[in-house]
């Protein structure tokens, strides 16, 4: 059987096993979120030997060749010495700088230790402790001193439950930072532009609205924000001033109890519009569903699905 060395540990494992689960069997808690190559949670870093990987894809090509891999991605085939990321020692320090709640939903910024190049629509690791999870980046580079994730906390969970008890002045740290589905281009300036967002799937397209209205954009852009309740909706004083700021912006505020009406009555403006959408997979779905029967193409829409944390 294949063996798995971890500093000094070493262990053999059956041929074939899933690498998160080896390690995290051993006790050494890897930390995971989508088991599905998109969280980047469970990175690795493979010193000597080559586990077989279903989806090299999801890394870039400078770190796929560094020897990192999605740990959850991978199947034990030969020995194996890796090292886990410490967030200690290859993290981001980042302070946190202003703690604000909107019902269960916590807006946090954080002033990393040093600057981060991103772009509106990315996302980020964000560790707290030994806990790991990706959060879409709601502020704009270039523009904020800090980096800004909106955390829905309604149901328990490892990473909300410290999060509740965070203070200004602690610091958490920054893990693998990914380019995401959403983004601006500035070839749309001139196209309509339609947001949709569901639950804290608000951050990335508030980061991208603002960088839509940084470049100039021209077209019309329409932001929807769907909640459970009326009280869920968050952010609605700074999208309503933005549309007083920018006639060419809309804001509608729509309830789960009306949202198959309300979709039944969307109408494309033209047949050139660009639809950006994030939530939860039944509501990205919702919406597509959607916009395809009303004539929007397929490769106008980008979406970004947040996954909840799978099973082991």
């Amino acid at each position: 059987m294949p063996e798995i060395c971890v500093g000094e540990r070493r262990w053999a494992v059956p041929t074939g096993s899933n690498l998160l689960d080896a390690l995290n069997e051993a006790g050494l808690n890897v930390p995971y979120s989508c088991r599905a190559g998109s969280c980047h949670a469970c990175l690795v870093h493979c010193l000597e030997g080559q586990p077989a990987d279903a989806l090299p894809e999801a890394l870039a090509l400078d770190k796929h060749a560094q020897g990192w891999r999605l740990a959850c991605q991978c199947r034990v085939v030969g020995d194996l010495r890796v090292a886990v990321f410490d967030p200690l020692q290859d993290g981001i320090p980042a302070r946190v700088s202003a703690l604000d709640w909107y019902g269960d939903v916590l807006r946090l910024r954080v002033r990393p230790e040093r600057a981060l190049r991103y772009q509106a629509g990315q996302h980020v690791l964000l560790w707290n402790g030994s806990i790991a999870r990706p959060y879409s980046l709601a502020s704009l580079p270039g523009e904020d001193d800090f980096l800004e994730f909106h955390i829905d906390c309604q149901r328990p969970g490892l990473f909300c439950d410290k999060a509740r008890s965070l203070d200004v002045g602690d610091v958490l740290r920054l893990g693998e930072l990914r380019g995401g589905a959403l983004h601006y281009e500035q070839d749309w300036h001139a196209r309509p532009l339609w947001l949709l967002a569901a639950g804290t799937g608000l951050a990335p397209l508030l980061g991208i609205l603002r960088e839509a209205l940084r470049q100039g954009h021209q077209g019309d852009i329409r932001v929807m924000h769907v909640a459970a309740t009326a009280q869920q909706h968050y952010l609605t004083a700074p999208l309503a001033a933005l549309a007083v700021e920018h006639p060419n912006v809309s804001v509608e505020f729509i309830v789960a109890e009306q949202l198959q009406a309300w979709l039944q009555g969307l109408r494309l403006s033209s047949r050139h519009t660009v639809a950006l959408a994030c939530g939860a997979p039944g509501r990205i779905e919702e919406f597509a569903r959607r916009l395809f029967i009303a004539g929007l193409p397929r490769n106008q829409l980008f979406a970004d699905a947040f996954v909840d944390r799978a099973p082991p």
